[in-house]
């Protein structure tokens, strides 16, 4: 009796590893942050670089294999990608190979009694809380990464900050919003980033986003900047919709302005500010890389 565990560990497991420290490595990292990054011991990344480990030929040649080798190695040395997010993408690939896929068919090959029935192992579920979690911090931080390392960013960000946020596909509340605590400020002309995006750590923003949702909007991010009419005439003349709202509405205002709906997924919303509130300009948009691309096109 085998199980598929078994397949998993003796003969994905090593293959992937060699490939990731393979790739790891091509990107300059270390053989001390190699091990870091797969949570080994620095001597099975030299026994990796020395061909010392044996590997699945089936495995290396799996496209689905080498494109997630890849697209983990560039997420981690961009540091776009976490170690959790890493390990659960890959745990999502190895369920789907092991039903009826790949890893079904080593695993019949190693045990020919499977073969007989019309099964597959569903052992993890890859819409999972968690992958969808790790999907959206991930999101955040290219987003922020294409406002902070573009020339000119931190011009355009308010007294009262800016931030990026995006929302799980059912956002509920605040709760559900990821962004940056403590959000992005213009620090000697350079934007400064306080730390990595957290859910729940965005009112603002996040308020907004939230509001044009329940207006009926399909966005799931957005990202605020400064306010003056040239600004908003930039996206306007770049064609996208723009909107305005006023703070002061006794209901929702933003819910108010869109009661006709955005015409777009990707438009701007803008009030010009009231009494003790600052003028400011929000894009909105299907994702935060979207959010901020937008504004690094239009404005930088």
């Amino acid at each position: 009796m085998k199980f598929v565990e078994e397949v998993v560990v003796e003969e994905f497991l090593p293959t992937f590893r060699s490939m990731l420290a393979a790739e790891l490595r091509e990107r300059d990292f270390t053989q001390h942050e190699v091990a870091e990054a797969l949570g080994i011991s620095q001597s099975a990344v030299s026994k990796y670089a020395h061909g010392s480990v044996s590997q699945c030929q089936a495995v290396l040649d799996d496209e689905r294999v080498q494109d997630l080798v890849v697209r983990i190695a560039e997420g981690l040395a961009a540091g776009d990608m976490s170690s959790v997010q890493a390990l659960v993408e890959a745990e999502v690939l190895i369920r789907r190979l092991e039903q009826g896929d790949l890893l079904a068919t080593l695993h019949e090959e190693a045990m020919p009694e499977l073969a007989e029935y019309d099964g597959d192992f569903a052992i993890h579920d890859p819409e999972s809380d968690v992958r969808t979690t790790e999907q959206v911090l991930s999101s955040v931080r290219r987003g922020v990464r294409t406002l902070t390392s573009a020339s000119g960013f931190a011009g355009y960000i308010p007294n009262v900050g800016s931030n990026l946020v995006e929302c799980l596909p059912d956002a509920a509340g605040i709760e559900d919003v990821a962004a940056i605590p403590g959000r992005i400020f213009d620090i000697k002309g350079r934007a400064t980033v306080p730390s990595d995006p957290e859910f729940g750590v965005s009112e603002h923003v996040a308020g907004v986003l939230l509001s044009a949702r329940e207006a009926g909007t399909d966005v799931r991010a957005a990202v605020n900047i400064r306010y003056d009419d040239d600004i908003v005439q930039q996206f306007a003349d770049a064609g996208y919709e723009t909107v305005e709202f006023d703070p002061d509405a006794p209901t929702d205002p933003i819910v108010a302005a869109l009661a006709d709906g955005a015409d777009d997924d990707t438009f701007v919303l803008y009030q010009t500010g009231g009494y003790g509130i600052e003028a400011i300009t929000y894009v909105l948009a299907p994702d935060a890389p979207t959010a901020a691309r937008v504004v690094r096109e239009v404005l930088l």
